[in-house]
């Protein structure tokens, strides 16, 4: 392992940065945004975390930040610009700059680009919500909807405007376990995976479901819920509302009927029904009857501005990198983030790489470091260079093969793979502020 000196200090905000810097240091500053809580004292990363190691082994410096609670773009974007001067003053102006981050690190990354271009010589987001904060939130609010409208219609269960989140996550994982042990609660809630493009492989570690295997399928979505879902939709959803000062989600004029025909899920559904004797008709009808959810326009706002996206990169290549399975943040988010950008005339500035395996991300070292090193090469010559899958996938083979471990530890091949991603159900950008239901 390369030896890195080390530096640690409390911005502003109260958040801990870090920076490491390799001996034989390329000049390129890796500036990683933490999309998790940073708690109290605690640095955004460790070198027992994977790729940490091994990015300073190929002679990048990192320095990085995060921030206090769920969704804390607002301080990263505010910590990341005092990150930077505080690294420029006390170490020296990088050769280049490349922004980073996993999942909600991710869209803060895509932000970045948005907020402090100038800053930036290039980005690279992984797994990140990169539909934007309104269009993410709006997708999980018609999730959470069609559980409470057809697994818990008289309970108390809140889905936005949450006042109690500990009890109210309490309720929701009681309703979501005990759907899960009768054949129409799983085809129930099949039906709310399906409106928002969930897919069935939640478990990186082990093959995907075959196309016919509904049930199997439906098992990896529960998964999926168990450990993370049902936390972010009616548990932690209660700290976006805080910051957003009410509730920034809506559903007036979504149609679910439509948003099942169109989902990647819908012959898993139907297999559901009817496996379940279960009379489909009757619970989209009970949808479409239900009563809709508006949102506090003060509260869109500021997930516009915590953030959406304008499709503007302002001269900033961006590489991005997804895995297909990829169920808590959805492979879609890429396609509604091209979008995004194709409309204000910068595609030629963003490529998206996939990788064929299930979770949310569960890249390995090794492929985070061909990718990154392709964005270098972006950065040096002006020129995208080949992404083909097979160079892509024999360049991630060729490292060390404890480079082949992902971020939870599993060892795996390389798995790039050529993949288009299905539409994004309910796309809201800065360019078109367009609602699709």
């Amino acid at each position: 392992m390369t030896t890195a000196s080390m530096q640690e200090g409390p911005l502003a905000s109260g958040s801990l940065f870090r920076w490491q810097i390799p001996e034989q240091w390329n000049g390129t500053l890796l500036l990683y945004s933490r999309g998790m809580p940073l708690p109290e004292g605690q640095p955004p990363w460790s070198l027992e975390e994977s790729p940490f190691a091994a990015l300073l082994d190929e002679g990048y410096a990192i320095a990085g930040t995060g921030g206090k609670g769920f969704w804390p773009l607002e301080e990263i974007f505010a910590n990341q610009n005092e990150l930077l001067d505080t690294f420029e003053r006390l170490v020296q102006p990088p050769k280049e700059t490349i922004a980073w981050g996993f999942s909600i690190g991710g869209i803060a990354t895509a932000g970045l680009v948005q907020v402090m271009p100038d800053r930036l010589s290039g980005a690279m987001p992984l797994c990140g919500n990169l539909a934007g904060a309104v269009g993410v939130h709006n997708l999980e609010l018609d999730m959470s909807f069609v559980i409470k409208t057809l697994l818990a219609p008289d309970s108390e269960l809140q889905v936005v405007n949450i006042s109690a989140p500990d009890d109210n996550l309490e309720l929701a994982t009681s309703i979501v376990e005990q759907a899960q042990g009768t054949p129409e609660g799983r085809a129930r809630l099949a039906l709310s995976a399906a409106v928002g493009n969930i897919p069935g492989w939640h478990d990186s570690s082990a093959p995907e479901p075959a196309a016919e295997d509904f049930a199997g399928q439906q098992q990896q979505q529960y998964q999926l819920h168990q450990d993370v879902s049902t936390l972010v939709f009616f548990g932690v959803r209660s700290q976006v509302e805080r910051r957003a000062g009410g509730n920034p989600s809506w559903n007036t004029g979504v149609d679910y009927r439509a948003r099942l025909a169109s989902s990647i899920n819908t012959a898993q559904v139907h297999g559901l029904y009817e496996a379940g004797n279960l009379d489909l008709e009757a619970d989209l009808l009970a949808l479409d009857r239900a009563e809709r959810i508006e949102a506090d326009p003060a509260a869109v706002s500021y997930l516009e501005r915590h953030i959406s996206f304008s499709g503007d990169l302002q001269d900033t290549p961006v590489l991005a990198l997804h895995t297909s399975g990829d169920g808590l943040v959805t492979p879609d988010n890429e396609q509604a983030y091209a979008d995004a950008v194709a409309r204000a005339g910068n595609a030629h500035l963003l490529r998206q790489l996939y990788l064929r395996r299930g979770g949310h991300c569960s890249h390995s070292a090794a492929e985070v470091i061909v990718t990154l090193r392709a964005l270098g090469t972006r950065i040096e010559t002006g020129e995208w260079p080949d992404l083909d899958p097979d160079r892509l996938n024999a360049a991630a083979a060729a490292l060390a093969p404890e480079l082949r471990a992902t971020r939870d530890g599993q060892l795996a091949d390389p798995g790039f793979f050529s993949f288009t991603p299905p539409a994004f159900p309910r796309p809201y950008d800065l360019a078109s502020r367009a609602v699709a239901g």
